[in-house]
């Protein structure tokens, strides 16, 4: 018999010790709470607090460092209030607000919190700040320590209602936390309800993802069928990859009578309806796996896991400042990851925990996780203070980021015309413009930059789209030729982005039908989750004077790529004749055109398409003359990110003209280089 909501919350390990959590909050204002996984702490407290009294004219609010947490622990905790979600408890992610002037406990992504700083600098109508999962050391995490500490400082001075902050993790170097928050007060909760029984690979496996393969089905022939299992690897492609050899092997295989295996896919780039459906139990005759990034860490629970297979890998972004390079690698996790990622084999029951590398691997892992700011761009997050109006110099970060990391950024910044100078890092009127917009300032600055070039509506549509990674779906073997054949339909001999622009014109065009989605093998969630975006970034337009009333009535590819050149002018690349390879013109960064590229050379059945566009928007098929055209490498091509992978990959790419750097940026510091031939 299925235990009641409140029966569940009463075993709750957090639940128990409730009258000695509201003691600590009551008497501290800042307090450090540390809670392993499945105590609960993440949808009781803010429960505690509302339930007790305590809460005045203000609000509980939570952050999360992912969208489908906030998402997800906002939906239980209505469920257990009894409430709509919406009313009392609700939620704010990027691009969606679900609340109301009801709402008393609000989670949300920490760069929600962030930007409601902007517009009210003392965060008035919060009480009570939740900052969860603290361990993980997002940058944005790491700024709202600073923010939130001062703005307690403040509210303080001028005898405002008191800010009380709680930081709250399973695991973190408590000395170092409490010690950033003036040695506050630190309260340990009793430990995870369920025992995980840790399993290490007796040998160093070359091979994570066949690992991974040979443990799964291993546990599909022993394990009871509503055992499910949780996989954690890299990234979407390799998660693709696995859920495809999953099915793969189970069509194709006799499991000896085995139920039907089933795959779920959970990552970032999946629109939220999409990473929802991982969270559905299992039916009464499969076992469902899970396979997730870093994104299945923390705070969320995935009913039916028993199994958990850690391959010990994490794809982390990394700032190179002397190159000026962010790019994606693979690399070992911390202890502290590995201890999130076991615990969530044991929310609901005893469960068992598969490693994939061995225990002396396990001791060479870093401790704790390495802040992201340390590593990290910081381009967008100094856009952000210096838009609070925070001095850079004198804030108080809980670990400094490097002083040629914040060069770079000041750097960075003046190019795009978002601050007066290096030394005088203060922000111009487009900086002001440019921070109005919850995205990277390299694209908010093509938005502001689209009026010139008299194509705002179809930037709008480009970042838009870009915002969500997976527009196609992945084809099973039996119709993968026919998938390509209709994705080739959109692509254009100019590259990635005209063919996403594209896809989301006829999308548009066909009133976004979900029956033209499946047809044409695309994502109708990312799809419409990209027109929502869309709808967002034009009322920020609207709100800083963007207009699209001299916009051409058909696509101009040519102003379009132009425009693109104003914020990616770091991201062109030259082809080097002698070996195919390119070279990333600002750093001399060593790369190839990302596979999945419609300029990669693996889209031999791309015809070619002109300048111009047809009555329909889309732009134009030009017939087979233009293939030698297409065949041919792009000598320059505009590039939106660089991974690291087997091999350093440009991602979403563009053809350019050489000569357009100097009539768009001619102050980006390699033009003249191209005027001369030098490079």
């Amino acid at each position: 018999m299925n235990k009641t909501l409140e029966e569940q919350r009463r075993q709750l390990p957090a639940y128990a010790v409730r009258q000695n959590i509201l003691n600590c909050i009551q008497t501290s204002s800042t307090l450090i709470l540390i809670g392993e996984t499945g105590s609960g702490k993440s949808t009781q407290i803010p429960q505690f607090i509302l339930e007790s009294g305590m809460l005045n004219k203000g609000m509980v609010g939570i952050t999360q460092p992912r969208r489908v947490a906030a998402i997800t622990l906002s939906k239980r905790v209505s469920q257990e209030k009894m409430r709509q979600l919406g009313d009392v408890v609700g939620y704010a992610v990027r691009f969606e607000n679900c609340t109301s002037e009801n709402t008393k406990i609000k989670y949300m992504t920490e760069g929600i919190l962030l930007r409601e700083a902007l517009n009210d600098r003392f965060l008035k109508k919060y009480q009570y700040i939740i900052l969860d999962e603290a361990h993980e050391r997002t940058v944005n995490t790491d700024v709202l320590f600073g923010i939130v500490k001062s703005i307690q400082k403040e509210r303080s001075m001028f005898r405002m209602q008191e800010l009380k902050i709680i930081i709250m993790s399973a695991t973190m170097d408590v000395d170092h936390f409490s010690k950033y928050f003036n040695n506050c007060t630190v309260l340990y909760m009793p430990g995870r309800m369920h025992q995980v029984q840790v399993m290490h690979s007796k040998h160093r496996q070359d091979d994570y993802m066949f690992a991974t393969l040979v443990t799964l089905f291993e546990i599909h022939r022993t394990a009871p069928l509503h055992h499910d299992v949780l996989v954690f690897l890299t990234g979407k492609d390799e998660i693709e990859s696995m859920t495809s050899q999953i099915r793969n092997i189970t069509r194709s295989h006799d499991l000896a009578g085995q139920p039907p295996l089933r795959a779920w896919p959970l990552h970032s780039a999946l629109p939220a309806q999409r990473q929802l459906e991982a969270f559905q139990r299992s039916g009464e005759n499969y076992r469902r796996v899970v396979v997730a990034t870093n994104i299945a860490e923390t705070s969320i629970t995935l009913p039916g896991i028993k199994y958990v297979i850690d391959t010990g890998v994490v794809k982390t972004r990394k700032f190179d400042p002397i190159t000026g390079l962010d790019s994606l690698k693979v690399t070992k996790i911390s202890q502290a990851q590995a201890w999130q990622r076991t615990g969530r084999a044991g929310r609901e029951s005893d469960g068992i925990c598969y490693r994939t590398y061995t225990a002396n691997e396990y001791d060479l892992f870093e401790k704790m996780t390495k802040p992201e700011i340390l590593r990290c761009n910081l381009s967008s997050t100094i856009l952000q203070l210096l838009a609070l109006g925070i001095n850079i110099e004198t804030f108080d970060f809980m670990d400094k980021p490097p002083r040629d990391s914040i060069e770079v950024a000041f750097k960075q910044l003046k190019q795009l015309g978002a601050i007066k100078s290096v030394q005088n890092p203060q922000l111009t009127e487009t900086g002001h413009r440019m921070s109005k917009f919850p995205i990277d300032p390299i694209y908010s600055k093509i938005i502001i930059s689209s009026p010139k070039f008299e194509c705002v509506n179809d930037i709008l549509d480009l970042v838009a789209i870009l915002s969500t990674e997976n527009v196609y779906c992945e084809p099973n073997q039996n119709n993968r030729d026919q998938a390509t054949a209709q994705h080739s339909k959109f692509q254009t001999r100019y590259g990635d982005h005209l063919t996403l622009l594209n896809i989301f014109t006829e999308y548009k065009k066909h009133n976004k039908s979900k029956q033209w989605c499946t047809e044409h093998f695309l994502n109708q969630k990312s799809l419409q989750y990209a027109f929502e975006v869309r709808q967002q970034l034009a009322e920020i337009c609207d709100n800083v004077n963007v207009s699209s009333q001299a916009d051409s009535p058909h696509h101009n590819v040519d102003q379009i790529r132009k425009c693109l050149i104003t914020g990616l002018f770091n991201n062109v690349a030259e082809l080097q004749q002698r070996d195919n390879h390119y070279i990333v013109m600002a750093n001399r960064q060593r790369a190839m055109i990302h596979p999945s590229s419609v300029l990669s050379g693996y889209h031999a059945n791309l015809n070619g398409f002109s300048s111009s566009s047809n009555g329909n928007g889309i732009i134009s098929n030009m017939g087979n003359k233009l293939k030698d055209a297409h065949n041919q490498k792009a000598n320059y091509v505009l590039f939106s990110e660089i991974v690291h992978t087997t091999q350093v990959y440009l991602r979403t790419a563009t053809r350019i003209e050489p000569e357009w750097i100097q009539e768009v940026v001619p102050d980006c510091g390699y033009a003249s280089r191209i005027n001369n031939n030098q490079l």
